[in-house]
């Protein structure tokens, strides 16, 4: 008989999630590139919707945060603390996309962007766009990511790259 493998389940972060989504969130992310508490705090509370955990055996083991914005500015640090967020705006930014080191290499990471792209297309957003780091371009791009160009933000004193998915129409995603 096959051992069966506990499934994760996504949800809509909680504000009582922000500690561990600041663990996660340091232990993922080098110098002044994390988050602190207080800006995970906020993007919890002021946009859930674009704040999903994944969970396993009911602990928070990673996690993707967004904005939404009518015009798609990267370089934008203030964006970071959700200023000019709309949540009505058809374009999503993600900030972070995390998986605790200790559940890396065991298809996670996917699952949660794969998880992420299909409620973001069901809520009729457009596009998502990100920055990472020279190493994760591959990764976006197999998840169906283009490369846009590299980033005028230094943030955390690093280089970035931003790339974009452009979505389906919100009932075409829907019957997918």
């Amino acid at each position: 008989m096959p051992l069966s493998h506990p499934r994760p389940v996504f949800r809509q972060a909680l504000p009582s999630d922000a500690p561990r989504c600041f663990q996660i969130e340091s232990t993922a992310y080098e110098g002044d590139e994390a988050a602190t508490l207080d800006k995970i705090g906020i993007r919890i509370a002021q946009y859930p919707e674009g704040f999903q955990v994944m969970e396993l055996e009911g602990q928070v083991i990673g996690f993707i945060n967004s904005g939404c914005a009518h015009e798609v500015v990267m370089s934008d640090e203030a964006f970071k603390e959700l200023v000019g967020h709309d949540p009505l705006a058809p374009h999503v930014v993600i900030m972070s996309v995390v998986l605790d080191p200790a559940h890396q290499g065991r298809g996670h990471s996917r699952r949660m962007m794969e998880t992420f792209v299909r409620t973001m297309a069901g809520r009729g957003k457009t596009s998502i766009h990100l920055m990472c780091r020279q190493r994760h371009v591959g990764l976006y791009e197999r998840l169906g990511y283009r490369y846009v160009k590299p980033s005028a933000s230094d943030h955390g004193g690093m280089s970035w790259h931003e790339m974009a998915m452009e979505l389906p129409p919100a009932a075409a995603a829907a019957s997918a």
